[in-house]
């Protein structure tokens, strides 16, 4: 994947703040027709470098480009190509529903009729319909952050960029979003998704990026990154906590790993490389020996454990987001 074929580009961006670096650094190449998790804790740099990627904040070096256009040189060829959908709603509240989306096809110049039934689409499809004629300054937080993901979503982007876009949402609302997303980009439509919501990421986005202060420090796909923060697990719980001598026994000469013992709950752990394989000869090794069992579990590293491992495990809101 050349520059030129992806979606986004960014190489060496910098963006600083008197002493405080925002973006330090920051590399990133998305190719077209996926989407990019955006991981980090607060104050990483994620909203810094999707300000600047979508022309509303100037940055002191490097370069970048977006739908093929380059960002300092060209920004308005960049709006043109781009969807943006901030943190938060950016919505007319003295409009309503229908009239912000209204508004909103208009600016990007589409036709009346074709303003109309996409604006309808919207509606629907966000759950919006029946307040569709109210004013959005009566509608909930949660409204009010359908209809500007509706707003969006008015035209079919070529890059959209979506920053902590199901914060307040509710499951529904939030499945509703992920739909979307999905849909657009089986059209084409590449996604910059930044998340607080790990699950998110493991469920949307083809690979993940991971920033901390201010720069890239690891990407992959999920998969890929889970596996960096640890092996695959074996757990146990033995029926007879007199018989855990024995079982770690047969756990270590299975796995070749370090067993953990929980002689509290009678319980066994340890890595495992050929997870089924090691999983079967493991429930042989304990029928022959008569080790009853209550219970056996083969456990993968979570995306919560490769982030908290990948950023040295800032937990969420221990740092100050920098504003511009």
């Amino acid at each position: 994947m050349t520059d030129e074929t992806s979606a986004v580009v960014a190489r060496g961006l910098r963006k600083t703040y008197g002493r405080t670096a925002a973006l330090d650094g920051f590399d990133l190449t998305v190719p077209r027709g996926t989407v990019c998790g955006l991981l980090g804790p607060n104050g990483a740099g994620k909203t810094t470098a999707v300000r600047v990627l979508t022309t509303l904040l100037r940055f002191d070096a490097g370069h970048a480009r977006v739908a093929g256009h380059d960002v300092t040189r060209h920004p308005e060829r960049v709006r043109a190509a781009i969807g943006l959908t901030g943190q938060y709603a950016a919505v007319d509240e003295t409009l309503s529903g229908r009239q912000n989306l209204v508004l909103f096809g208009r600016l990007r110049h589409l036709p009346p009729r074709t303003v109309r039934r996409r604006a309808d689409e919207l509606l629907d499809q966000f759950g919006l319909t029946d307040v569709a004629g109210r004013s959005a300054g009566t509608y909930s937080g949660g409204m009010r952050r359908r209809l500007d993901l509706a707003a969006s979503l008015i035209t079919t982007p070529q890059v959209l960029f979506l920053d902590e876009p199901t914060t307040g949402l509710d499951p529904r609302s939030r499945n509703g979003l992920w739909e979307a997303v999905r849909t657009l980009v089986a059209d084409g439509t590449t996604v910059l998704l930044t998340t607080q919501y790990l699950e998110e990421a493991d469920q949307l986005a083809d690979r993940v990026s991971v920033v901390d202060a201010g720069r890239v420090v690891a990407e992959g796909t999920s998969a890929e990154l889970k596996t960096r923060s640890g092996a695959d697990r074996i757990e146990l719980v033995v029926r007879d906590a007199g018989q855990l001598p024995a079982a770690a026994g047969l756990v270590e000469r299975v796995t070749g790993g370090p067993v953990r013992v929980d002689r509290e709950i009678r319980r066994l752990s340890a890595p495992v490389t050929d997870r089924i394989t090691a999983l079967a000869e493991l429930l042989r090794a304990l029928r022959d020996a008569g080790i009853a069992v209550e219970d056996v579990v083969l456990r993968r590293p979570t995306l919560d454990a490769a982030f908290l491992h990948l950023t040295g495990g800032h937990p969420g809101g221990a740092r100050t987001e920098v504003a511009a």
